[in-house]
């Protein structure tokens, strides 16, 4: 019910609010990020001037930026319907939750009115720093229509699609109870499950899922500081890797202290999963940093262009000062990742 606390919190100027975001991740490093809107208001005319003000912040401060804003039908406050859940309620909170849920809801064609006005004004994806993606929220919050409508706008536009999925054992369990079987499978069933999807979270992803995973090509948003503060669980990241998933790392929305570091974050990566045992793989200091940089850039529309220093791709350099990082003393054979 996390959402509900939402619905009483002051409004913040997106332009500011993102504007403030981006100063932290740049500070860090960060050149290019996927920004996965969340927190929309209905009606259509709202989402869209909200993106507005989010990819004006980025032109102004000039950093890249792949924007969703994440599609939901259906659940908004619960695992079960709208109508049923405002129904668990006394008069008149019954009444009042059912209109407002009714007026949140957004029809399937205004969504994809949503995604087409964004995606013109993005110049349909050649704009150098703001680009547009798909993002279906989690199963539980988009319904099998929505699902097939993702797919099929994902496949006409050639877009990546990034798609939390089974963040907590409650999502696991919904998925259960919902398809009989995985949430990956379900998705599968449908068609969305490819090179083309990322998975944020992922951490009740079962044995099978994983090597469904790493078959078809779908990738997996790694958000360690996520996962601890909401007390989400631990990924298996050890055995992602040992399977050829490709991993990016995230953080969604901020880190462990709030502050969008994401030399912090892939500290915390690299450190997370050193689990006990000689036999035991691990993550390297060279993987984490491929999972930050090449890998990050594979989930987004900006692929191929980032990601490496190679000749034909930005030049994106992070300067670092290592005196600072150094001091008093630090051995100098220490990757950066680790220091």
């Amino acid at each position: 019910l996390w959402f509900a606390s939402r619905m009483t919190a002051r409004d913040v100027d997106p332009y500011l609010d993102t504007l403030y975001s981006a100063f932290e991740m740049l500070e860090s490093g960060i050149t290019t990020v996927q920004h996965l809107h969340g927190w929309r208001i209905a009606p259509a005319a709202r989402v869209i001037g909200v993106a507005e003000r989010i990819l004006k912040a980025y032109e102004d401060v000039g950093m890249r930026v792949s924007y969703s804003y994440a599609l939901r039908d259906q659940n908004r406050l619960a695992y079960e319907a709208d109508e049923t859940f405002a129904q668990r309620f006394p008069a008149p909170v019954s009444d009042d939750l059912a209109a407002y849920l009714k007026a949140q809801a957004i029809p399937l064609d205004d969504h994809r009115g949503i995604f087409t006005d964004l995606w013109e004004k993005c110049g349909r994806n050649t704009r150098d720093r703001a680009r547009i993606q798909l993002a279906p929220a989690n199963l539980h919050w988009c319904s099998d229509e929505a699902l097939e409508a993702l797919r099929d706008w994902s496949a006409r536009y050639r877009l990546g699609m990034h798609m939390h999925l089974v963040e907590t054992a409650y999502q696991k369990e919904y998925a259960r109870r919902r398809s009989g079987g995985t949430a990956l499978q379900h998705l599968a069933k449908l068609g969305l499950v490819g090179p083309q999807l990322t998975l944020g979270h992922g951490v009740w992803l079962d044995e099978a899922d994983i090597d469904m995973a790493a078959d078809s090509g779908t990738m997996i948003c790694h958000n360690a500081s996520s996962n601890l503060r909401l007390r989400s669980g631990v990924a298996p990241l050890n055995h992602w890797a040992a399977r050829g998933v490709r991993v990016a790392i995230g953080l969604d929305e901020a880190g462990i202290n709030d502050d969008r570091d994401m030399l912090q974050e892939m500290r915390l990566v690299l450190r997370l999963h050193r689990v006990p045992g000689m036999d035991d793989v691990v993550p390297t200091c060279p993987q984490v940093l491929k999972m930050a940089t090449e890998d990050g850039a594979a989930t987004t529309p900006y692929a191929g262009h980032i990601g490496t220093l190679e000749p034909g791709r930005a030049a994106d350099l992070v300067l670092l000062s290592w005196r600072q990082i150094a001091h008093p003393y630090l051995d100098p054979q220490t990757a950066v990742v680790d220091a």
